[in-house]
């Protein structure tokens, strides 16, 4: 059987399980059955359950035969993250804190308590932030190249909530977005609540197939793209300014709304513009201070057209009201007074040593990352499974993703998003080892 064959057979036996077309239970054709139905030896259909064995997708029970198991990945795969266990190393989420943060906020909260407007934080908020907070958010993207007034600017709980409410304010069930074939999971999870039908377009590794895009928008009624112009997720990808006057001509061509998710956009030094400053009157800003401040903090910012912005706004209030006002004057203290500025400094110079580390472990194996990023794409060999070796780190307590989240097409790489950023740095080479060693030792 040809390689591409045989591993076409276990992919397809394995989505057939995770999707609950062959639920748990389920038993399977005989090992000479298999064989049989698709002209293979014998020895490749034991082989083909084994490797689903070997992914906890089935168990063979001497004298009965091959059964699907009740459970698949663990829950935290992906974006459900429940507490991380005792004991378990995170490389799947980024949770980075410095040291001094937990101090910085205790002296913060401190100040907070003696402040002379508490008062008005017992009380309803203007759905989309107070006034002067949305002018010193609108200050503080000066320092990204986004020059918008406190009007486009909206305060939401975070750059999740912030794509939440703009896919509700500006779509409807059964627009089509065009999305690069991997993308943040989270963006997933809002077009599937929202049932949006996610378009892929393929990439390389320097960014999207633009031609692609284009050829996708005259087949198809495309409402809007979703792209992540500056340090994409997972991939890592700073696009040039040529792609992106190539993306905005395609936009304003087919009428398309940008949305531009820069949640990791301080990571990147001196980039090039940011496609909402390029193409303002089009395109949706998303960001927030969870990833350069800490991620149970959330704030986040949208900025937009001004006809876009009342549309957003009751999406706000349908979901959440307003930000929590003790949130949002933290933050905007943070910002006022240079701090989040510096924390950003930091965790930029915290994630290159961070890649330092993955970059001695990883010498010689190719993988795609951003230089100061908190996270590397690791491409397997082709033999190698994704599901195998994420199973085998999770017995030796390391969490790590496969390619499966991020996927939004049918074709699903085998590779890894190694996390770099929630371990500490101590124990990240040790982590990280541990992960070269399980794909060197494959198959077990």
């Amino acid at each position: 059987m040809p390689r591409a064959r045989y591993k076409q057979l276990v992919d397809q036996f394995a989505a057939d399980i995770r999707s609950g077309e062959l639920p748990p239970g389920t038993q399977l054709p005989t090992h000479r059955r298999l064989a049989a139905q698709h002209g293979i030896a014998l020895v490749t259909a034991s082989r083909v359950y084994a490797e689903l064995e070997g992914m906890g997708l089935v168990s063979g029970e001497t004298g009965r035969g091959t059964f699907v198991r009740e459970t698949g990945l663990p829950p935290n795969h992906g974006i459900d993250q429940p507490a991380m266990a005792d004991g378990v190393l995170d490389l799947n989420f980024n949770s980075p804190s410095l040291p001094g943060q937990t101090d910085l906020l205790r002296n913060a909260l401190r100040k907070l308590a003696s402040s002379g407007d508490l008062e008005a934080l017992l009380h309803y908020q203007p759905h989309a932030g107070r006034k002067h907070e949305r002018a010193i958010i609108a200050e503080h993207l000066k320092n990204r190249q986004l020059s918008v007034n406190a009007e486009q600017v909206l305060i939401v709980s975070g750059a999740q909530h912030g794509l939440a409410t703009t896919v509700m304010g500006l779509m409807k069930p059964g627009d089509v977005v065009a999305v690069d074939a991997l993308i943040y999971p989270g963006f997933k999870a809002v077009a599937e609540a929202q049932h949006l039908e996610l378009a892929p377009i393929p990439f390389s590794e320097h960014g999207p197939d633009l031609i692609a895009l284009e050829q996708l928008c005259q087949a198809r009624s495309v409402r809007a793209v979703y792209t992540m112009p500056t340090l994409h997720n997972p991939m890592g990808w700073v696009l040039g300014l040529a792609q992106r006057q190539l993306l905005i001509e395609i936009a304003r061509q087919h009428d398309l709304i940008i949305i531009e998710d820069a949640a990791y956009a301080f990571h990147a030094e001196d980039p090039p513009p940011p496609i909402a400053a390029l193409a303002p009157e089009r395109t949706v800003y998303v960001s927030g201070i969870s990833k350069s401040i800490a991620t149970g903090l959330r704030v986040g910012f949208i900025t937009a057209p001004p006809e876009w912005v009342p549309r957003i706004e009751r999406a706000i209030r349908a979901t959440t009201w307003n930000t929590p006002g003790l949130m949002t004057m933290l933050a905007c203290r943070w910002i006022k007074d240079g701090t989040v500025n510096q924390l950003e400094l930091e965790k930029r110079e915290d994630a290159r040593q961070r890649q330092a580390v993955a970059r001695q472990v990883f010498r010689g194996m190719h993988y795609i990352c951003h230089p100061s990023s908190y996270f590397l794409w690791l491409p397997l060999p082709e033999e190698v499974r994704a599901d195998r070796i994420a199973t085998a780190l999770l017995n030796i307590n390391i969490s790590i993703s496969t390619a499966e989240p991020f996927a939004t097409g049918e074709y699903i790489p085998h590779a890894l998003r190694v996390a770099l950023g929630s371990v500490g740095i101590d124990q990240l080479d040790g982590a990280l080892q541990k992960v070269r060693e399980e794909i060197e030792n494959y198959p077990y």
